[in-house]
């Protein structure tokens, strides 16, 4: 659930955005999309290594 997005997605529609802050919100998402499509990329073609997961502390 966390992976698809569905909990941040919730917590922003539990409030009103003003639009100045959800336009800021929009540009930050997209930026951070722009980052991660050329970086998956390169993992995949091996030119990074893997992203590590974190262990969880349970």
């Amino acid at each position: 659930m966390q992976c698809e997005g569905l909990l941040r997605e919730t917590r922003v529609r539990q409030a009103y955005d003003k639009p100045s802050e959800r336009r800021v919100r929009e540009r930050a998402q997209a930026i951070a999309r722009r980052r991660k499509a050329p970086r998956k990329k390169m993992q995949r073609e091996g030119l990074l290594p893997a992203a590590s997961r974190r262990a969880s502390a349970r």
